[in-house]
C-alpha cells in the first residue's frame, strides 16, 4: 500500500500567462505557492484482476479503457499498470474552488503509481507528464502552473519558456519575511463552487485579444517576486490589488458582483489586495491584510468561512509505504 500526499495550492501573480497557447510565443512567468491543504492518493493490491477507482463515486472495472475518471485512467495508462488496483483520492477542500485540485490529483496518482512500482520519480518528470495528460491527451484549457507547484512545493517563481522549457526557482527569502507573509495572507470561502471549464475556455480563446494585459500580467509576477525578496511587504499586498483588476478583464466569469461585494467589503476594511484563486467565478478569495487590519477584515467577511492555512515547503511525497 502506497499513501500520497500532494499539496493544494495559491497563486499570487501571472495566471493565464501559463497557457502553451500563450507562453510557446511569449514566454510566461507565474508567482504560486503550494499551502498545507491536500490531496490524498491511496494506491494497494488487489486480490484479482479488476481495478477499483474510488473518489465521490466508486468504480469496479476489468479494462483501464473503462474508467471514468479521465485523470486516474490516463494516469495508469502512462505508468503503465492495467490490472489488481486500487486507487483511492481524498481532499481536504472539494473539487471546484480555485485551489489546483484537479492537477493535484494528476501529479499524487502518478507519484502514488511510480511508487507502487517502485520507481522513484522526480517532481519535474511528475510535473511535465501531468501536464501532458491534462494539456495534451484529454485537451483541458489550462496552463502548466498547477502541476509545477504541486509537485515540487514551496513558494515559487515559475517561467515557462517558448520552447516549453519550464524553470522552477524556489523564491529565496528571508525566513522572517516568508513567515510575515503567511501571517498577512487570509482566505475566506466565498460560498459556491463552480466548474472552472467555462472561464478557462473564453480566456484561453481570448489569448490574442489579450497579449497586453498578459503581458503586464507576466511583469507582475517578476516585480512581486522582487518585492518578496527585498521585504517589501505591502508593495506586494498593493500589486495583489493591480493584478485582479488586470485580470478580470481576461473572461466574463471571473468576477461577478457578489464577488466584487466581498472584495470592497475587504479593501474598505483594511486589506491592501487580494483576488479569487484559480480560474475565478467563486471559490476563494485570498486577501493580504496588514496585521493591524486583520480582525476588521475578519469582522467585515464574517459571514463567510475563513480557511486556515499556511505556505508549504514541500510538494507531493509519500507518506506511507507497506509491502505485503
Amino acid at each position: 500500500m502506497i499513501i500520497v500526499q500532494t499539496p493544494l495550492r495559491i497563486s499570487f501573480f501571472g495566471g493565464g500567462t501559463d497557457f502553451p497557447d500563450y507562453f510557446r510565443s511569449e514566454g510566461g512567468s507565474v508567482l504560486s505557492s503550494a499551502i498545507n491543504k491536500y490531496i490524498f492518493v491511496i494506491v494497494k493490491q488487489r486480490y484479482d484482476d479488476n481495478l477499483r477507482i474510488g473518489y465521490t463515486k466508486t468504480e469496479i472495472v476489468g479494462r483501464v479503457d473503462d474508467i471514468r475518471h479521465e485523470l486516474i485512467r490516463e494516469a495508469l495508462r502512462k505508468v503503465g499498470i492495467t490490472r489488481g488496483i486500487e486507487v483511492i483520492t481524498m481532499g481536504d477542500i472539494p473539487a471546484g474552488t480555485g485551489l489546483g485540485s484537479s492537477s493535484a490529483v494528476t501529479v499524487g496518482v502518478l507519484n502514488a503509481l511510480y511508487a507502487f512500482r517502485g520507481k522513484q520519480v522526480s517532481p519535474g518528470r511528475l510535473a511535465y507528464e501531468a501536464c501532458e495528460i491534462e494539456v495534451d491527451i484529454l485537451k483541458k484549457p489550462i496552463g502548466y502552473q498547477d502541476q509545477f507547484i504541486s509537485a515540487c512545493g514551496g513558494l515559487r517563481f515559475i517561467e515557462f519558456h517558448k520552447n516549453g522549457v519550464v524553470k522552477y526557482e524556489s523564491v529565496e527569502m528571508d525566513p522572517d519575511i516568508r513567515q510575515r507573509l503567511g501571517e498577512r495572507l487570509l482566505l475566506f470561502f466565498t460560498g459556491t463552487t463552480r466548474k472552472s471549464e467555462t472561464i478557462l475556455t473564453e480566456q484561453k480563446d481570448n489569448i490574442n485579444n489579450n497579449k497586453s494585459t498578459l503581458g503586464q500580467l507576466k511583469a507582475m509576477a517578476v516585480n512581486a517576486r522582487e518585492a518578496l525578496i527585498n521585504g517589501q511587504l505591502d508593495t506586494f499586498g498593493q500589486l495583489l490589488d493591480e493584478s485582479w483588476s488586470l485580470k478580470k478583464s481576461l473572461a466574463a466569469g471571473i468576477s461577478n458582483g457578489e464577488l466584487e461585494v466581498i472584495y470592497e467589503k475587504a479593501r474598505k476594511a483594511g486589506a491592501l489586495g487580494g483576488k479569487i484563486t484559480g480560474a475565478g467565478g467563486g471559490g476563494f478569495m485570498m486577501l493580504y491584510c496588514p496585521p493591524s487590519k486583520k480582525a476588521g477584515v475578519r469582522s467585515a467577511l464574517s459571514h463567510l468561512r475563513e480557511l486556515p492555512f499556511h505556505l508549504d515547503p514541500q510538494g507531493t511525497k509519500v507518506i506511507f509505504k507497506y509491502d505485503y
